[in-house]
């Protein structure tokens, strides 16, 4: 694997520079592969070496380079050395790459390829809490809550696979004033009836009608605010409906979950926590940290200078709480209930600068683990639309998602036969989904476009798919050619080292990913996978070839194909077997 032959360079260099092998690590990694040029395997950077004063930081990084460079000696397992632009080359002995890289696969080590690896020491291992999706209670899932959905999810699969204890929280929108206007029009528009047949849109409908009303009805707000008063003090008959309203929505929510392949271990919500606010309040208060605004409201000061010219509103004037004291309440909860090493917030960029306050008083408040508390921002989805129009709800996107590619399938001359082309239609939707939002930064924005989402051949979550099939068909084909004696000098062809080179970087591309919760990396280096693939299946073939190459050739693709499956599950694609 990729840690032996960085390691063994790594002693190579620090035997010649009488340094810890260990400090080279950081400088040494994988070379990209391009399709049409034959590359080196790993490269060292000169600059790094400088700035860790390694090397004098001072001189001409050339001549220190060629220097270098003529100082190490080749042996079996380093068979090049070469000076490039500040970068030392290093080309591995063949036979060895195609051994040690296949080596895993051939042990039942599959699921753990690139895990064990030396990268992920310096990651701080540990409980890590993500909150994210959290939509809000008695409304249908709205398709804006997409992104933080498989962001988070994708965040929570990747810290679970280096090792972290993962709690996946799924943060309600479930009290305020909403609630009381929803609790006074369930009273006057609701029908129980009609709850059990659709309920969220029966929910929906009563709160349209409710806004409509409390518009010109100013009995109607008054009856809104006694309701949700008689929600903050805890009466039974306001507390049943609203604890009924959240139940039947997260019963819902599930199937949406489900149809996603995303899982929660805890659902919270606001409600859990505005009690809780008042003590928040109190210790701001004891701490000498809430200030009273002239508009009557109790406020925080963030200014550097104490002149009150940059504040966080945490009190209305009535002495009510917001979003945010119930979110400052919300953290000190957890950090005592689940004592995390690091809490992370997936939401759209706009709330960067509730988080970024947030942070702030936590650590005025004396939390010094507010400095492990991270957000994650994301853009703006536009121009999502279905056959009908403007889309509002995500079922509306993942049924639009499994329809059009169902008909895709339906049209293609390679569609396998298969038990249940719906489920597969909506796997592979939904993997278009996933790659066609992961394939930039997360903070930008970008423009949903079904057909480039949707296409087999381009750089998509359905190219993934349709590689990943393709497959194991040719595995399941191939079942009966027995496994003898592997031989790493039938894999020499420039296509499999290609292949082989490329999966070097694995463990490179998961340390990117943990370091900025990007999941960009990751569906890069698969897309490009994929085409590796794709030429090896034209000039590999299994079929026809003598047993021992076919054998071999068989444990190149079945490497490749566990490899595949692995970077997808991460991402949160459930790979299919055949399409």
């Amino acid at each position: 694997m990729a840690c032996f032959f960085r390691r063994t360079i790594a002693a190579k260099l620090g035997r010649t520079l009488q340094q810890s092998e260990d400090a080279f690590i950081p400088a040494l990694s994988a070379v990209p592969v391009f399709k049409k040029q034959q590359t080196a395997d790993f490269k060292l950077s000169i600059s790094t070496l400088r700035i860790r004063g390694i090397l004098p930081s001072s001189g001409d990084i050339q001549l220190q380079t060629e220097g270098l460079a003529s100082r190490l000696q080749q042996d079996s397992v380093v068979e090049n050395i070469s000076a490039g632009r500040g970068v030392i080359n290093f080309k591995v002995n063949r036979k060895l790459l195609v051994q040690k890289m296949l080596e895993p696969f051939g042990k039942d080590e599959d699921e753990k390829f690139a895990l064990n690896s030396e990268l992920f020491n310096t990651l701080k291992r540990g409980t890590t809490l993500v909150e994210y999706s959290s939509p809000n209670i008695a409304k249908k899932f709205h398709a804006g809550h997409l992104r933080s959905t498989i962001i988070g999810n994708f965040i929570a699969n990747l810290k679970q696979c280096l090792g972290n204890n993962v709690i996946r929280m799924n943060y309600l929108g479930d009290w305020g004033m909403q609630f009381g206007l929803l609790g006074a029009g369930f009273s006057k528009f609701g029908c129980q009836e009609k709850l059990k047949q659709n309920p969220l849109q029966h929910l929906f409908e009563v709160y349209v009608q409710v806004n409509k009303e409390a518009e010109h009805n100013e009995d109607m707000m008054q009856a809104a605010r006694d309701f949700f008063r008689q929600l903050e003090q805890h009466e039974s008959e306001a507390l049943s409906l609203w604890q009924q309203f959240r139940e039947i929505t997260v019963d819902e929510y599930q199937h949406v979950y489900k149809r996603l392949g995303v899982h929660f271990d805890i659902y919270s919500g606001e409600s859990f926590h505005h009690h809780q606010a008042q003590e928040v309040v109190q210790q701001l208060q004891s701490r000498g940290l809430l200030k009273t605004s002239e508009k009557g409201t109790g406020v925080v000061d963030l200014s550097s200078t104490g002149d009150m010219s940059s504040v966080c509103t945490v009190l209305r004037s009535d002495g009510t709480t917001l979003y945010i004291t119930r979110d400052l309440a919300a953290a000190i909860d957890r950090k005592e209930k689940y004592h995390f090493d690091e809490m992370i917030y997936v939401t759209d960029k706009s709330q960067a600068n509730h988080f970024h306050q947030l942070f702030h008083i936590l650590l005025a408040m004396g939390h010094s683990w507010a400095d492990r508390c991270e957000h994650v921002p994301f853009g703006l989805v536009l121009g999502m639309n279905t056959r009908r129009g403007e889309v509002v709800f995500l079922e509306d996107v993942l049924d639009e998602a499994r329809a059009r590619m169902l008909h895709n399938m339906n049209q293609s001359k390679t569609t396998k036969e298969m038990d249940n082309s719906e489920d597969t239609a909506e796997k592979v939707g939904i993997s278009a989904l996933i790659v066609q939002d992961f394939r930039g930064a997360l903070q930008s924005d970008y423009t949903f476009d079904w057909d480039r989402m949707l296409q087999a051949q381009g750089d998509t979550g359905v190219f993934l798919q349709y590689t990943h099939a393709r497959l194991r068909s040719l595995i399941r084909r191939n079942e009966g050619v027995e496994a003898v004696i592997f031989d790493p000098s039938l894999l020499l062809e420039q296509t499999s080292i290609a292949i082989l080179q490329h999966l070097l970087r694995y463990d490179e591309v998961l340390y990117q990913s943990a370091q900025d919760l990007q999941p960009k990396h990751l569906v890069n280096f698969l897309l490009k996978l994929c085409h590796l693939i794709a030429s090896a299946h034209r000039e590999l073939p299994v079929k026809g070839s003598s047993q021992d190459v076919a054998q071999a050739r068989l444990r190149l693709f079945s490497g490749a194909c566990s490899v595949l499956a692995n970077g997808m599950r991460i991402l949160g694609i459930t790979p299919v077997d055949k399409m």
